[in-house]
């Protein structure tokens, strides 16, 4: 169920309608029962799935909080317990999701490294797994670091973990944050229906003006890399649109509608093509992941006995400036190598997440020598030059990453590099068929791409300068507001491409 078709519409609206109709203290009830009739409908045998996630996350937790109970004052046995749990629990729910997603690729490399014949096997790959594994382990370490009390009702945990708006593809919730929203009491309002109804329309012209007709250029540029070799650049600035306009459209979907529940989802984009650093884009694009990354993963492996000790060794062998970066360095390295693991079973996404760390963990082991350097060239770092150099520095950096996103092999991916340095032919575009209406079509689709790029910036501008867009819209009175619905309503009808050009989001396949 598409989160831009007219039955997952339909089934928002009964959902919304039902939910501020029954009785308060059932209205969670309600939210779990809709999140799991919304799963099912991808198939139910994926719910097997997320049963088992549930059970051994809500499970395991339990008997995490219980072992104070259960050794009395024995420290040392309740923490060795406790640490034993939540190994247990890691393994269990990142091993499903290791079965899943990279018993194949595995299988691959050794049939490639020992010329073996191994057979690939046949999973059921469930929609949404990466994000509800992760929001699921984020909760069992915070229980295990006694960040909070686990939860006593499995059927309230359940809807934690399922919550239909963000289930297929995020933002990767916190329980901290979600869960007194989840099970309070809430009154119907019309202003938070209405704002839910303006971020999701935001959401859909994004996705179908921008992200859908780039689509169109990007599967063609791509898949046929090699006729189309004189248009790469066009190829990855239409991919880098088209992502940014496909992922941060569905979380103005996801979210406008959990709002509509009375829920505040976390955002989990914050303009990232105005970064000035690769380390900025990733504190402004897919935002949760990020923070995620470091709660669980970078501060715990920075901050371990065994990168305490390899700080030492590096302050000894090359002093402190140096030293004291490199563990970091390593740190950022490992976090993003997992980030490209999580992106996908292939070579081309371990470089990807490689990629990004390196330039990362280099920045950080450079950053004095950085500083130096621009006193020595007398750069100012407020002046509105350099700051734009940055933003145009990190936005080719970022799109260097893209070609390894989207190729399908990593060869692909510098060759096309290569091309969009050494082959310029821009008529090429001309070749390229927009769904049935065939090549007659494609002026009018690059015009709207570049239509609806450029509304996207210009928003991104105003918000990146200090304007609250949406609260000044909301100011407006009513009569105004409606009719800016209306107009953007319209603009999406009128400018996006035809329906059988639309595809689906790409992060529901995590």
């Amino acid at each position: 169920m598409s989160l831009i078709s007219m039955k997952f519409l339909t089934f928002v609206a009964v959902a919304v309608i039902g939910y501020y109709l029954i009785p308060k203290r059932y209205q969670w009830v309600w939210l779990l029962a809709f999140s799991y009739i919304y799963y099912a409908s991808s198939g139910m045998k994926y719910l097997v799935f997320l049963l088992y996630t549930t059970v051994v996350t809500y499970g395991t937790a339990r008997m995490i909080y219980g072992a104070d109970q259960k050794f009395a004052d024995q420290k040392e046995k309740i923490k060795t317990y406790k640490k034993s749990i939540m190994l247990l629990a890691l393994i269990l729910d990142f091993g499903m999701l290791a079965v899943l997603k990279y018993t194949n690729f595995t299988i691959s490399n050794i049939n490639t490294l020992f010329h073996a014949d191994i057979r690939m096997v046949k999973f059921l790959l469930p929609l949404g797994i990466s994000f509800y594994t992760f929001q699921s382990v984020g909760y069992i370490l915070d229980v295990y670091w006694k960040r909070y009390e686990p939860e006593k009702n499995i059927f309230k945990f359940a809807l934690f973990v399922s919550f239909f708006p963000q289930i297929l593809q995020g933002p990767i919730g916190r329980y901290s944050n979600l869960a007194h929203q989840f099970y309070e009491e809430h009154s119907f309002d019309f202003m938070r229906i209405e704002r839910g109804v303006q971020r999701v329309l935001w959401g859909f012209f994004k996705k179908m003006v921008i992200a859908d007709t780039a689509a169109v250029f990007v599967d063609a540029i791509f898949d046929q890399y090699q006729t189309y070799n004189g248009l790469a650049i066009f190829g990855v600035l239409a991919y880098s649109a088209q992502l940014y306009g496909d992922f941060s459209g569905g979380m103005d979907v996801v979210i406008g509608i959990a709002s509509m529940f009375g829920i505040e989802m976390d955002e989990n984009f914050k303009r990232p093509y105005f970064s000035i650093s690769i380390t900025d884009f990733w504190h402004r694009w897919h935002i949760t992941l990020g923070t995620w990354m470091k709660d669980y993963l970078f501060y715990p492996l920075s901050l371990s006995k065994g990168m305490g000790k390899f700080g030492k060794f590096a302050k000894k062998t090359f002093g402190k400036t140096y030293g004291r970066a490199l563990p970091i360095c390593v740190a950022n390295i490992v976090v993003f190598l997992v980030v490209g693991i999580w992106h996908g079973a292939a070579w081309k996404f371990i470089v990807y997440g490689l990629y990004n760390g390196i330039i990362i963990g280099f920045s950080g082991l450079m950053a004095k020598n950085y500083r130096d350097w621009k006193k020595k060239f007398k750069i100012n770092d407020k002046s509105n030059g350099w700051h734009i150099f940055q933003i145009v520095r990190t936005f080719i950096l970022v799109n260097i990453s893209w070609f390894f996103d989207r190729a399908d092999t990593i060869p692909q991916a510098l060759t096309m590099m290569k091309n969009a340095v050494t082959v310029w032919k821009p008529v090429q575009v001309l070749d390229i068929r927009i769904g049935t209406s065939g090549p007659a079509y494609t002026i009018m689709a690059i015009g709207i791409l570049c239509i609806g790029c450029l509304v996207q910036f210009i928003v991104s501008y105003k918000q990146e300068r200090g304007m609250q867009i949406r609260e000044s819209i909301a100011m407006q009175p009513r009569l105004v507001r409606w009719a800016v619905y209306m107009a953007l309503v319209l603009s999406i009808s009128a400018i996006s491409l035809p329906a059988n050009t639309a595809g689906g989001f790409i992060y529901a396949q995590f």
